[in-house]
């Protein structure tokens, strides 16, 4: 009887820790065919068309008072060749470079500390129609060196209860000795802020990452919007990046946008200016594509992609798994993929 007490005390405990933590285990696999063509051409399977392949685990413990902890760790896989990535980057191995942060969240917001999506960088890409991935990705953002993602970084995030506004602070060391020529080398700050509520999302963000030397620091401002109407969702992003070059590098870009639900799918268009002030050297792109919903987490889609490329630009347009293809300076360049997206 001593025996049978004890063992329904410590399944009632292992039951009430159960109930107040969580894990979970997540992730996405994306992949197609498709093609870049220029002054020369690549065609081939390719990964991340539609959205970015990943695995990831989180999970979250309730400390009670209203107070949580939690974690998140998440990586980039290139399902098309069966190796790991780090952040989007091809690595030697699986990194958990997406995301991996520690977290203390409560009626205060959240607080996190590790490596996630820079502040400057992450509400603003939100509002690409192709979410930053495929071969008619916004190529606006991290042209001068804006960092899209950063380690060794705290931030702090508003609670979701603030009549629709909200902000982020994201600050990282750059860890760099004191004694060296340039301390500040390798820090972050960035601030984001707006509103979202009903149809309507506002977005406004500024950051400063400092380089290896003064005139290397890049600075970025970023406004982004969007309005539901139900059969079309408009969409508006403006971006900016300049460095402390004696020549000055510096980009204004800027996306028209919409995406529309037709049938049981979703149709995304967009068209993106990329100027290079101080040069000719200017893209435009124009970019359409449809994703068809098979189910909840099953669908396929199809992009296609035309960049006009002026004067000495010779950017390409390109999808994970799928680069290599040059282009002479002011020539134009086409891009198509056909792909199948699952997540779990």
């Amino acid at each position: 009887m001593k025996k049978s007490l004890i063992a329904l005390a410590v399944l009632a405990a292992s039951g009430a820790a159960m109930a107040q933590s969580s894990v979970t285990m997540f992730g996405i696999v994306d992949a197609g065919v498709g093609r870049v063509s220029a002054d020369n051409s690549v065609t081939g399977v390719y990964n991340s068309g539609n959205a970015t392949s990943r695995l990831g685990f989180r999970g979250v413990e309730d400390l009670g008072g209203g107070l949580k902890a939690g974690f998140w760790l998440e990586g980039a896989i290139q399902n098309d060749t069966g190796t790991g990535a780090g952040g989007g980057a091809t690595g030697p191995g699986f990194e958990f470079k997406r995301r991996s942060t520690l977290s203390l969240m409560g009626n205060f917001g959240e607080v996190r500390l590790g490596r996630e999506m820079t502040a400057g960088y992450e509400k603003p890409s939100s509002y690409d129609p192709f979410g930053q991935v495929g071969v008619a990705n916004f190529l606006g953002f991290g042209i001068a060196g804006q960092p899209f993602r950063i380690g060794n970084g705290v931030s702090y995030r508003t609670p979701g209860n603030l009549g629709g506004f909200f902000g982020t602070v994201h600050y990282a060391f750059g860890e760099t000795p004191s004694n060296a020529a340039y301390d500040k080398a390798g820090n972050y700050l960035g601030l984001a802020g707006g509103y979202e509520n009903g149809p309507l999302s506002v977005t406004l963000a500024a950051d400063k990452l400092r380089g290896a030397t003064a005139p290397q620091d890049v600075t970025t401002y970023s406004i982004a919007g969007s309005y539901d109407l139900g059969v079309v969702k408009p969409i508006f992003i403006y971006h900016q990046e300049k460095n402390n070059a004696a020549v000055q590098t510096k980009y204004a870009t800027y996306l028209i946008g919409l995406t529309a639900p037709v049938g049981p799918g979703t149709v995304k268009a967009s068209f993106a200016n990329l100027d290079l002030k101080n040069s000719g050297a200017d893209s435009r792109v124009l970019a359409l594509g449809y994703v068809y919903d098979l189910s909840k987490r099953t669908a396929v889609y199809g992009t296609i992609a035309h960049m006009q490329n002026k004067g000495g630009a010779t950017r390409v347009l390109a999808s994970n798994g799928l680069t290599g293809a040059t282009a002479l300076p002011g020539e134009n360049v086409n891009g198509y993929q056909v792909g199948i997206r699952h997540s779990f």
